[in-house]
């Protein structure tokens, strides 16, 4: 507000100053006192450039906090029902708020405290130059508002438009080779085109309704010049003197013009873009709801009924008729042919996928370590700790990468405060990691989708033994070697036809008949 302020008393000052040098100075033959009043009108012009850069510091701090949380939000979305808009959400819209947001802080912002100062210089002046200002200054802003509305949905339409264009691209760049292959470039091509055409449709009036803006401008901020010109005469017969007519001049010219052109272009198009991108950004999405895994029976940490999965409706399904259950506390490894719906199957029990038919149920706090492991650019600590709701301390932190294995690889990256550099880790560094992290994550079953699968035997049977030690831990590993499926209580095999649980891998017991797939 202070610096703001620091504009508004420029912007007084700037006509006020002009208006005293002229009357009090220069037409009264007292050159120096119109000099001196210059003089504070350029220094008053230094202030406020001040004043300016530090309001967009404190613009940064509001609009950065808001992006962040936008891209949070495009992100779990994203993740809970992906769609072919989501790329288009997070690169785009996503920075169409956090821009327009900015500029339209400060556009208000500079709207307001300028008409303040510029009205209030026009009343100190002389009240008769609000006669002639104020009216059609009221009408041009009038003008605009009554646009609002209509740019705001056709914006709305130009963003579905674009949404639409980078899905049905999305689509045809990965499927380009078959595309090629098969020589529908051209069918491919026209399908891609009513899109393209919708968006350029979309622009087009968006366009239209953006030459509305110009007329408000005229009627805003250029016929006020034209009537207090029109109107001199009149204005020095009721004793306006000829500065506060030239300072009058000033205020339209250098400040409810500028102003009011920067405001319509503000609300106009980006104002109204803001609106509709946060619309769509913050709503619920109108696909299917996640997936929800129900809580299994006791004393079974995991329980599946007849559960089947196809990827597609027209697919072989990879699972079919799958029973299975895994009492809590119980280490089973999953094994079988690449294909075979291992890591299908996973994703079952996460609630990642939906099965085609049966049902699921898991305990509801359980961590899912993919293999390819995911390491971001932020502290090691964050690394470590960010699936706990209760960030764990130090030395917790640092006992869990000394029981999965990864103490010198974190002592080797500097340390817990020490920054990651994912482009710097190897495969294996980064599977290590993301075990350190579902360690410490408050989560009961622990899904291993071959997440040690880029360790060597001692480092993975030592990462397998810290979760077998885990209290209260029921762990799930997809085992791609002999030795992790052998240390198990319970096998799953599934071999693309039929599905086998064999208790104590041990003995190689084999208590269970075969589960037909």
């Amino acid at each position: 507000m202070f610096w703001s302020l620091l504009e508004a008393g420029q912007t007084w000052l700037l006509g006020y100053a002009l208006a005293r040098a002229l009357d009090d100075g220069f037409l009264a033959r007292a050159n120096g006192t119109g000099l001196g009043w210059l003089a504070v009108a350029a220094g008053s012009v230094a202030v406020a450039a001040y004043g300016t850069g530090r309001v967009y510091r404190c613009v940064a701090a509001l609009v950065e906090p808001a992006r962040d949380a936008l891209v949070r939000r495009v992100v779990r979305r994203a993740l809970d029902t992906p769609d072919d808009a989501a790329v288009s959400r997070l690169t785009h819209q996503v920075e169409i708020a956090r821009d327009t947001l900015a500029g339209l802080i400060l556009v208000l912002r500079s709207f307001v405290f300028t008409a303040i100062g510029a009205l209030v210089g026009l009343f100190v002046l002389a009240p008769q130059l609000l006669l002639v200002v104020a009216p059609p200054l009221l009408a041009g802003l009038t003008l605009f508002a009554a646009t609002l509305r209509p740019l705001a949905h056709r914006q709305e339409r130009f963003l579905a438009a674009d949404e639409a264009v980078a899905g049905e691209l999305g689509r045809a760049v990965g499927g380009l080779r078959d595309i090629r292959a098969a020589g529908a470039e051209h069918r491919v091509a026209a399908e891609a085109a009513v899109p393209v055409d919708a968006e350029r449709a979309a622009a087009e009036s968006v366009a239209r309704w953006a030459g509305v803006r110009v007329l408000s401008v005229s009627v805003g901020g250029r016929l006020p010049i034209l009537l207090l010109l029109v109107t001199a005469p009149w204005l020095l017969r009721q004793g306006v003197s000829p500065g506060a007519l030239a300072g009058a001049l000033v205020y339209l010219t250098q400040s409810l013009l500028p102003a009011l052109q920067s405001l319509m272009e503000g609300l106009g198009t980006t104002g109204s873009r803001l609106f509709v991108v946060l619309r769509r950004l913050l709503a619920e999405p109108a696909g299917p709801p996640p997936v929800r895994v129900a809580t299994p029976p006791d004393p079974y940490a995991i329980s599946l009924s007849q559960v089947t999965f196809a990827y597609g409706p027209h697919a072989e399904p990879v699972l079919k008729g799958l029973d299975l259950d895994v009492p809590a506390g119980t280490h089973l490894a999953i094994t079988g042919p690449s294909g075979s719906g291992k890591s299908t199957l996973t994703a079952l029990i996460a609630g990642l996928l939906a099965p085609g038919g049966g049902e699921v149920r898991a305990v509801a706090d359980r961590v899912l370590v993919p293999q390819e492991a995911y390491v971001f650019s932020g502290t090691v600590r964050e690394n470590l700790t960010y699936l706990c709701p209760r960030p764990p301390s130090d030395a917790e932190t640092l006992a869990a990468a000394e029981r999965i294995g990864a103490a010198e690889l974190t002592d080797r990256m500097g340390g817990l405060d020490a920054t990651a550099d994912p482009g710097a880790l190897s495969a294996g560094e980064r599977q290590l990691l993301a075990l350190v992290r579902a360690y410490l994550a408050p989560g009961r079953l622990i899904l291993l989708d071959e997440a040690a699968s880029e360790l060597d035997p001692a480092a993975e049977l030592r990462a397998e033994r810290a979760f077998r030690r885990r209290p209260d831990t029921t762990l799930v590993v997809v085992a791609h070697r002999a030795g992790a499926a052998a240390r198990a209580d319970l096998v799953l095999e599934l071999d693309g036809s039929k599905a086998g649980l064999t208790r104590s891998g041990n003995t190689g017991h084999r208590s269970d008949p075969a589960l037909p797939l």
